[in-house]
């Protein structure tokens, strides 16, 4: 997928306008929209069930939408002539369960894609994947399998694979909600290392603080809309919609 043409980095790398989404009769997303800027790290937090997974599943065209526009770099992600495997490398995905290959070494799940979706000569991509696993601190792992991995440890596999596709934006769908407290904080450190290198990512989080600390703006959603949005400063401290004060008043 070629950035398009009349796309700059000035602009958002992902625009979201009126997007709207429904499963049957019931709308998961009710007109929503957002900008996310190169290098911005985007927290969307609300109760469960008010579509924040289906919009990052949306951004990503694993789902397609019933109305509106997402544009990533300029490009529609919905233009029914889009190449989706072209989107995935510029926009790769780390979901709350790790989807590793068990009968595959932490080395060989990271060398995967890149093998056989980027063509990469092998010897490259065994380079890049021994400093992936490095720099998610799990050196002495590669040869390790995912079932002699903690959950942590195979989600830090799983955020190496998708830097393997060296991605423009990431994705992060609770990546920590099924981890016991003791390796949450390993992810969410892997995390806030690739929001410091610059990454461009958005989390879909009940990590509250973690989303106050390393956030450049935080969105609430319920039932489908975005209530409230803002940098973490104000948004914390002086919320104005009742629905947002009630649900942190619940978590924080």
């Amino acid at each position: 997928m070629q950035a398009n043409a009349a796309w700059t980095p000035d602009q958002p790398i992902v625009s979201v306008r009126d997007v709207h989404k429904s499963y049957g009769k019931v709308e998961v997303l009710k007109g929503v929209s957002l900008d996310v800027r190169k290098g911005e790290v985007v927290c969307i937090i609300g109760p469960s069930g008010s579509g924040k997974s289906t919009l990052l599943r949306c951004i990503n065209a694993l789902v397609g939408i019933d109305k509106g526009s997402i544009l990533v770099e300029g490009q529609e992600v919905h233009d029914p002539k889009l190449d989706k495997l072209e989107l995935r490398k510029k926009v790769s995905m780390v979901f709350q369960q790790y989807n590793l290959f068990p009968h595959k070494t932490a080395l060989e799940n990271v060398m995967m894609a890149p093998i056989l979706v980027l063509k990469r000569p092998k010897e490259e991509v065994e380079a890049q994947a021994r400093r992936l696993i490095k720099k998610v601190r799990l050196e002495g792992k590669e040869n390790s399998y995912p079932g002699e991995l903690s959950g942590g440890q195979q989600q830090r596999v799983a955020i190496a694979r998708s830097l393997a596709m060296t991605p423009d934006v990431m994705l992060f769908d609770e990546v920590t909600s099924a981890l016991d407290p003791e390796t949450v904080k390993e992810v969410l450190s892997t995390i806030r290392e690739l929001a410091d290198d610059g990454m461009t990512c958005i989390l879909v989080t009940h990590e509250m603080g973690f989303a106050r600390e390393v956030g450049d703006h935080i969105y609430f959603t319920e039932k489908g809309v975005i209530v409230e949005h803002g940098p973490p400063a104000t948004f914390f401290k002086e919320a104005r919609d009742p629905r947002t004060r009630e649900f942190l008043s619940q978590i924080l």
